[in-house]
């Protein structure tokens, strides 16, 4: 048999990235049966949530004397090291434990085997799978739930059970289903699958040299980088990138309007050749409206990049091109009978009929047929569906993430930081030019923005 570690958690949170261990237990089995138990509180560096404390009893004063993970990373690496890697939800407490390593400098690597899958393999007829689940169906001891050791112990108790209840053929296919992989590229090295986190973030694809073929964002990068070689003989453009691919990249941020926000920049900055979409664009235009006195406003165009979007200035839509741009006011002219001269489509002065009144589309408000006033409003509930959301500070914002904190200005992206210096050392960089893709990223956060003090 195999040597085997049943190993369970306790953390400050969810969040492997930012979250602490608090408490590490572990079981081991070695090949001939002989059993260990081992149990340590952690001081995590962090103040423990009451929520976490009330569910674990694990409170700050437990662990104030504790050692930290740095002090014991060797007595853990001891324990696990060569042995089967079993927990319940595994990809949480081995994320948990990879990214303690990994502060330290250290590689940690290990067979993972998740008892949740487990039981849904096994036991498909039963719709819940946690562990208190398990511990009902399977009659096993809890001594004190949501504590390391004793968690542990439960696990190993199911492993047990199931051998038990269930034959070693079904045991070992269950067992198989887990260990399946996607079939990666022949050329990447294998050892990339355990190195992937599953956290949200950019992931880079090179070919043979150092400027990325593709850029992605994703909410759990581990996941998503795997879907691409799941699907590769389906999709044409997925089997094309798994030919080219040599490398694989990634930067982990603190949450997915960072990933969102890293991507947009890096697609602009590097120009992948297999990224279609957030590409540059330096002349969007948008339409704003000028007064020309008695009730009269008239579109006129301008560039995004000229503008701070402030709520002196309303702007609608945001296009590509001065085409693009008078070929959807034409559309809201022709649909809404607005006036070519009043809108600046028609080139006649005012007192004389457009060429729209002339095919009686025109209400007639270039020759005073109808109000200025009225034809005015028509033209702004033409225009309501594209207003764009005025920025809604006097100067910059930020939305925090996590340890993150994204700054804007006028909808501008400047940058991320990850305390005030590095934050107010953004605000003394250049201006970044007007994003089309970051606005519209931004505009869906603006309720979580707070000004900059």
């Amino acid at each position: 048999m195999r040597p085997l570690a049943f190993v369970d958690l306790e953390t400050t949170g969810a969040t492997a990235t930012h979250d602490r261990i608090t408490e590490i237990g572990i079981v081991e089995v070695d090949a001939d049966g002989s059993v260990r138990e081992w149990q340590q509180l952690v001081n995590p560096g962090m103040r423990i949530p009451p929520f976490i404390e009330q569910l674990t009893g694990i409170s700050d004063e437990m662990v104030a004397d504790a050692p930290p993970f740095e002090a014991i990373a060797g007595e853990v690496m001891k324990r696990l090291e060569g042995r089967l890697f079993i927990a319940h939800n595994a990809r949480f407490d081995y994320g948990f434990l990879k990214n303690e390593f990994k502060r330290l400098g250290v590689t940690f690597r290990a067979s993972v085997l998740c008892t949740v899958k487990l039981s849904r393999t096994l036991f498909p007829e039963h719709k819940r799978h946690n562990l208190d689940s398990l511990i009902e169906r399977h009659e096993l001891r809890a001594e004190a739930r949501h504590r390391a050791l004793a968690d542990a112990q439960l696990i190993h108790q199911f492993w047990q059970k199931i051998h038990l209840e269930r034959s070693l053929e079904a045991i070992d296919t269950a067992l198989k289903a887990q260990n399946t992989h996607p079939s990666l590229p022949p050329q990447l090295d294998a050892g990339i699958l355990e190195d992937l986190p599953e956290s949200p973030g950019v992931y880079l694809f090179y070919g043979d040299n150092d400027l990325p073929i593709y850029i992605g964002k994703a909410k759990d990068i581990r996941q998503r980088v795997l879907s691409h070689f799941s699907g590769d003989h389906s999709s044409a453009k997925e089997m094309a990138l798994s030919q080219q691919l040599r490398r694989i990249d990634w930067i982990e941020t603190a949450g997915e309007i960072g990933a969102l926000l890293k991507e947009s920049r890096l697609v602009k900055t590097l120009m992948p050749t297999a990224n279609r979409q957030l590409r540059k664009n330096d002349d969007v235009c948008t339409w704003t409206l000028v007064d020309e006195g008695e009730g009269w406003l008239r579109p006129q165009l301008a560039l995004a990049a000229d503008l701070d979007f402030d709520i002196h200035t309303a702007c609608y839509g945001l296009f590509k091109s001065t085409r693009e741009a008078n070929d959807v006011l034409r559309t809201l002219v022709e649909s809404h009978h607005l006036c070519d001269v009043l809108t600046g489509l028609d080139k006649a002065k005012p007192g004389k009929p457009c060429f729209g009144y002339q095919i009686k589309r025109c209400k007639g408000a270039c020759i005073g047929k109808e109000p200025l006033a009225k034809h005015t409003m028509r033209l702004m509930t033409a225009l309501t569906s594209m207003k764009l959301v005025s920025w809604p500070f006097t100067g910059p914002a930020v939305i925090r993430e996590g340890e993150e904190a994204h700054l804007i200005n006028g909808w501008r992206y400047l940058g991320t930081a990850k305390s005030d210096e590095e934050l107010h050392a953004l605000l003394d960089g250049s201006r970044p030019p007007f994003d089309r893709d970051a606005y519209k990223l931004l505009a869906k956060y603006v309720g979580k923005m707070v000004p900059l003090r």
